[in-house]
């Protein structure tokens, strides 16, 4: 199964987090793409990021997307909206999970209630998936997809 691993990259800590859990997943089997793990053209582009960012998102079959920060990264909202779309014709695109370990998210604004997250981004994931506090967490879910995925085939 083919996951696109969508989040902020950014800082040192946030490309950090996302290569140790694609290296946990990757270690079960699972493809992963990581967009900051592509070499880039000097100078880099928007035409360049889209096309292949946009390839690899209606490629997968899976998205596991970093939600953490003030507010939901606007270029992983993008890729979630785009899978999301790309599900309603395409079955083997088994869903999307949103990953929160911000504790400004989960403790200060209630990630309970749904705050704290852009309520049409949550409503887009949950739609498709679900939203967790734990990556690992997210690993059962995304072994069932792969499990789903492995015996229609």
């Amino acid at each position: 199964m083919r996951i696109y691993f969508a989040g902020p990259l950014f800082t040192p800590y946030e490309r950090g987090f996302i290569d140790q859990c694609a290296s946990q997943l990757r270690s079960e089997g699972f493809e992963v793409f990581v967009p900051h793990e592509i070499p880039l053209p000097d100078p880099v582009t928007a035409e360049f990021i889209f096309a292949v960012d946009s390839k690899e998102v209606m490629g997968a079959n899976a998205v596991l997307a970093l939600l953490d920060g003030p507010m939901v990264d606007d270029g992983t909202a993008s890729e979630i909206g785009i899978f999301w779309a790309a599900m309603r014709t395409d079955k083997s695109k088994k869903g999307i999970i949103g990953l929160v370990t911000d504790t400004r998210v989960i403790r200060d604004r209630n990630m309970i209630d749904g705050k704290g997250i852009n309520l049409f981004v949550r409503g887009c994931v949950e739609d498709a998936g679900q939203v967790v506090d734990k990556f690992e967490k997210a690993l059962p879910i995304l072994r069932q997809w792969r499990d789903e995925l492995n015996s229609s085939h």
